[in-house]
C-alpha cells in the first residue's frame, strides 16, 4: 500500500478549532440569527437548544476559528529516521493562519510534496481554505485545489485510504491507533475537551501538545500503511 509515495516529501498535519466566541450569548445578533437557523437542523431532542448546541459551533468554519496548527515531517539523518514537529497556536487566529502558510509557501510549494491529515480532505483542508479567505489571506497553492484535476491534488487522508472505496463508516485515528498497536493520542485531552481546556482553563499549551500528539498518531499510521517500523519515540522532536 502506497509503495509509490515517498514519506519525506509529505507534510502530516492537523488542526484544532473552538467556537468564535465563548458563549452563545457573546453572538452578535446577526450571527445569532444564523447560528439559531443552523442549529434547528441540528437538534435530535427537545433537550437541544441554539445554546446548548453551541457547543458543536467549532466544527463548523462559518462559527469557529482556528487556534492550533501542528504539523511533522519525516527527517533522515545519519540513518536514523525523525518525527520532526512544530506547532502553530495562537489566541490570534490570524497570526496562525500566516505562520502556516508562509511554511507551505517557503518549504513545500514543489509538485512533488504532499500533505497529509486524518479526514482532512473533509475538515482539515477546507477548514483552514476557508478561515483564510475569511481573514483576508491567500490560499497557498498546496492547499488551492479549485480548477485543479483530481491528480493534480497532493492531498492525502489516511481515513479514506483505510475506507479502500468504502464510503459508508468513519474510523477515528484513535480507532486506528488501537488496531496497529500505536501510542493513543488521546492520553491527556481528546477533541470533546479542547473546547473547555480553551475557554475556561485558557490553556493554549496544553492543546497544542496534545495536537502535536495527533500528529505523531497519524504519522506512525502512515508507516504502518506502508509496512514501515514505527518511529521511536526518543526520535520525536519538536523544532
Amino acid at each position: 500500500m502506497l509503495k509509490n509515495v515517498n514519506i519525506h516529501n509529505i507534510l502530516f498535519l492537523d488542526i484544532e478549532t473552538v467556537s468564535g466566541f465563548s458563549k452563545y450569548s457573546e453572538l452578535p445578533e446577526r450571527f445569532k440569527t444564523l447560528w439559531n437557523h443552523k442549529a434547528s437542523f441540528l437538534k435530535k431532542g427537545e433537550s437541544d437548544t441554539e445554546e446548548s448546541l453551541y457547543e458543536r459551533a467549532g466544527i463548523y468554519a462559518e462559527f469557529g476559528k482556528i487556534i492550533c496548527i501542528s504539523v511533522g515531517y519525516i527527517h533522515k539523518g545519519d540513518g536514523v529516521e525523525q518525527i520532526r514537529l512544530k506547532s502553530f497556536a495562537s489566541h490570534d487566529e490570524v497570526e496562525v493562519l500566516k505562520s502556516f502558510s508562509d511554511l507551505l509557501n517557503k518549504f513545500f510549494g514543489e509538485t512533488k510534496h504532499l500533505l497529509c491529515g486524518h479526514n482532512a480532505k473533509e475538515f482539515d483542508f477546507p477548514y483552514i481554505c476557508r478561515r483564510l479567505l475569511i481573514n483576508g489571506l491567500p490560499i497557498p497553492n498546496t492547499l488551492n485545489i479549485a480548477g485543479k484535476k483530481p491528480w493534480e491534488v497532493n492531498h492525502l487522508d489516511t481515513m479514506q485510504l483505510w475506507r479502500f472505496g468504502d464510503y459508508k463508516a468513519y474510523t477515528s485515528l484513535d480507532l486506528l491507533t488501537a488496531l496497529f498497536n500505536v501510542p493513543s493520542p488521546k492520553s491527556d485531552i481528546s477533541g470533546a475537551d479542547v473546547s473547555r481546556v480553551y475557554w475556561e482553563d485558557n490553556d493554549l499549551e496544553r492543546i497544542a501538545e496534545y495536537c502535536q500528539q495527533d500528529v505523531v498518531a497519524l504519522i506512525q499510521i502512515f508507516r504502518k500503511y506502508q509496512a514501515l517500523n514505527l518511529i521511536d519515540p526518543s526520535d520525536i522532536l519538536m523544532s
